[in-house]
């Protein structure tokens, strides 16, 4: 692992974790090394604020096979990624309890930028990680619960903040090809094109500060070309372009970036399938039961950072605007609603979406103690135009609704940072979030404003080290925005019938006690026992395009992650999550929340850098335990676990050339990548429909190879 220090705590909704900074007597700010976290950051005790908090870097990324891009995100334990649909739609998430669905209640952002689309029309949260470019991505930080005053909406199971690399060691051109029509050429390079504008050898502020040269100003680009049929007998032909382009300068303590985006992606999609369907031989585990699902998706985005440091104070700024555009086409039940044309409904989304954010940060004293203080601003604003068609071979056959709306949010949060002993430090926060909802329906009944702010607290102590290892209590209230459709809507739009509207902004409360150590060698390893309640909701359906009432919840469970470096050669992770989720009140159909997630166990183990005559080998293994999840709420119905076993090998040729062998699913088990249980319809059944568990099945065994030159 290479370590260096930040020379830096700029915190902010994008930070993963903040590190203390150094400054000489003379209040000359101190040039340090920057950090850079390959592997799992190395020893966060005396820096984090939990237990479940950690950062990992691009060493540890590249050594997992990734079938997905959203995958990236299961390096975070206890995190599971999964598919029901065709491989350009985002992907299913699950931590703590929660089938989160698209990313409900789990706030993503890339370079600080939100990805979770709210008001969505597929669903609320929607988080498309399909844009990024695995081998671009610096590191992935990550922290869990709603004890974070820097993160608002959606955060309340987690938060994920992906960093993109400012430059490269050395360009790279990646040829992969594969089982299943797969294929990816990918291309990366970074130059340097002189002194950053922020910096000048006239610049006495500077003077004598660093030993090394002046930063440089560095152009960072590469793109993305992609193609995989997949094992379906209706191939899903997903092609997408990624490309990239990031300008920065400057270096931790004073600098800048711009960052483009651009994707598109196309795709035809086999979605879940009725297991009675295949069991009676009517389609195969591999076939489709609607051959003209799928869906296309563009996003082009546009982002730029300021950030400085000295010893009084650290601001960052952050300015984004994207473009987004959705058009899908699903058909979950088949013949149920429509037993002539079938029940395919198409999802188009087209949205603007920009905002800013601020957050400076004071370092001082309060009464002789060491305390940092840091306030931020938040403000994001979505103009959108969705709607829910009802269509037959993605032909429309009439409207559900068509809306236009414009969301706005406004978020003010402050925290503060005490150390008042040797061994005790305090961390307590307090966000305030203000949302404004403008919807026009097209139905008047259904047009209409709405507003609602909404408070939360925040506290954490800490307590050591004592023999390298630190003690947590955390506590916090956060929230999710619903959609605001659902928020305003006071009639179903199909059978028009009187519903009640949504709450705007719901709230949840959560608690953990936790630990971490690094006492043995080599080893870093933190436990945590959580629990989280949401209050009562009305959850806005996508699918359905109206609101479904929801009754309160609470989720608890404990996290044991481990990782350890027994040799400087071999890297071991294993960690392993349980949580039980349960609806708080009682009713006659069950207390057991549909698709929740219990137990997960992720392992793996790395070989590299090897000595002596295999040092150019390098191999991995990873095993992923996803255990079965209850489908009703009494209990009766659940899914089988699903195990899967992903293996890679690689060899360097030379300094230039290398390549690796990745095996996804080697023992080819025939397990489900998700399941639900709801009412569908297949030709000749009764017209109320059969209750059934619906599947999308895990991919059999697959390899991929990949080439890579480096220049």
């Amino acid at each position: 692992m290479r370590i260096s220090i930040r020379p830096a705590c700029t915190l902010f909704a994008a930070a993963s974790l903040c590190v203390p900074v150094a400054w000489s007597q003379d209040a000359a700010p101190v040039q340090l090394e920057e950090v850079v976290v390959t592997e799992r950051s190395d020893s966060l005790v005396g820096i984090a604020s939990s237990a479940n908090a950690g950062v990992v870097g691009a060493e540890q990324l590249a050594r997992r096979p990734l079938l997905r891009p959203a995958e990236i995100v299961e390096t975070v334990p206890g995190v599971i990624v999964s598919q029901h649909s065709g491989a350009g739609k985002a992907n299913q998430f699950y931590l703590r309890g929660f089938n989160l669905d698209h990313g409900t209640d789990l706030a993503t952002s890339v370079d600080g930028v939100p990805v979770n689309m709210r008001t969505h029309a597929h669903g609320q949260g929607y988080t498309d990680l399909n844009f990024l470019i695995p081998e671009f991505v610096r590191e992935v930080g990550y922290k869990k619960g709603p004890y974070y005053a820097e993160e608002g909406d959606f955060a309340s199971a987690g938060a994920f903040h992906i960093e993109h690399f400012d430059q490269l060691e050395r360009g790279f051109l990646t040829l992969e090809g594969g089982t299943d029509g797969y294929a990816r050429l990918v291309f990366g390079h970074s130059v340097e094109l002189g002194k950053s504008p922020p910096f000048s050898p006239k610049d006495d502020r500077w003077k004598g500060v660093r030993d090394r040269e002046e930063p440089s100003t560095t152009l960072l680009y590469g793109f993305e070309l992609y193609h995989h049929d997949g094992p379906w007998q209706n191939p899903d032909d997903y092609q997408k372009i990624n490309g990239l382009v990031r300008l920065s300068g400057g270096d931790r303590a004073l600098g800048w970036s711009l960052t483009a985006m651009a994707y598109h992606g196309d795709w035809t999609a086999s979605d879940q399938l009725a297991k009675r369907a295949v069991d009676r031989g009517l389609v195969d585990r591999f076939g489709s039961l609607d051959e003209s699902t799928g869906g296309d998706s563009s996003r082009y985005s546009l982002s730029g950072e300021w950030h400085r440091a000295d010893e009084h104070s650290a601001t960052k700024i952050l300015l984004y605007g994207l473009y987004y555009d959705l058009d899908l086409f699903s058909n979950f039940t088949y013949l149920l609603d429509d037993p002539e044309r079938g029940d395919q409904f198409e999802q188009k989304d087209r949205r603007i979406h920009w905002g800013a954010q601020v957050a400076h940060t004071l370092f001082g004293e309060i009464f002789g103690l060491k305390s940092d203080t840091t306030v931020g601003i938040q403000f994001r604003q979505d103009n959108i135009r969705n709607g829910l068609f009802h269509t037959e071979l993605r032909k429309r056959l009439e409207t559900t609704r068509s809306d236009h709306t414009i969301e706005s949010s406004a978020g003010v949060f402050v925290k503060n940072e005490t150390r008042w002993t040797q061994w005790f430090r305090t961390e307590a926060g307090l966000r305030a979030d203000y949302y404004h909802f403008d919807v026009n329906s097209g139905l008047s009944v259904n047009d209409g404003q709405e507003n609602d702010s909404i408070a939360s607290p925040k506290l954490s102590l800490i307590f050591g080290p004592w023999a390298k290892t630190e003690f947590y209590l955390n506590g916090g209230f956060g929230f999710h925005s619903n959609d605001a459709r659902g928020v305003i809507t006071r009639t179903d739009p199909g059978s028009g019938e009187r519903v009640t509207p949504a709450d705007p902004l719901v709230r949840t409360r959560g608690a953990e006690i936790g630990l971490r150590t690094t006492a043995l060698p080599g080893l870093q390893s933190s436990v945590a026992l959580w629990v989280l309640d949401i209050d009562s909701e009305l959850l806005f359906v996508g699918d359905a395009g109206t609101t479904e009432p929801s009754r309160p919840s609470r989720r608890f469970g404990i996290e044991w992650t481990n990782y350890y470096n027994p040799t400087p050669w071999m890297t071991i992770d294993a960690d392993f999550a349980w949580s039980q989720a349960r609806f708080s009140e009682s009713a006659p159909e069950g207390q057991r929340i549909p698709g929740s997630i219990e137990t997960v166990i992720a392992a793996g183990v790395s070989l590299h850098d090897l000595p002596g005559m295999l040092r150019d080998w390098s191999a991995s293994a990873r095993v992923r335990y996803f255990g079965p999840r209850d489908l009703i709420e009494d209990g009766s119905v659940q899914s089988d676990a699903t195990t899967l076993v992903n293996a890679q090998i690689g060899y360097r040729f030379n300094e230039t050339w290398s390549a690796a062998l990745d095996v996804f699913n080697v023992f080819d088990s025939e397990v489900s990548d998700i399941d639900y249980f709801y009412t569908s319809r297949l030709r000749g059944e009764p017209e109320e429909g059969v209750d059934d568990i619906h599947f999308h099945p895990a991919e059999p065994r697959q390899f991929r190879l990949s080439v890579t030159a480096k220049f």
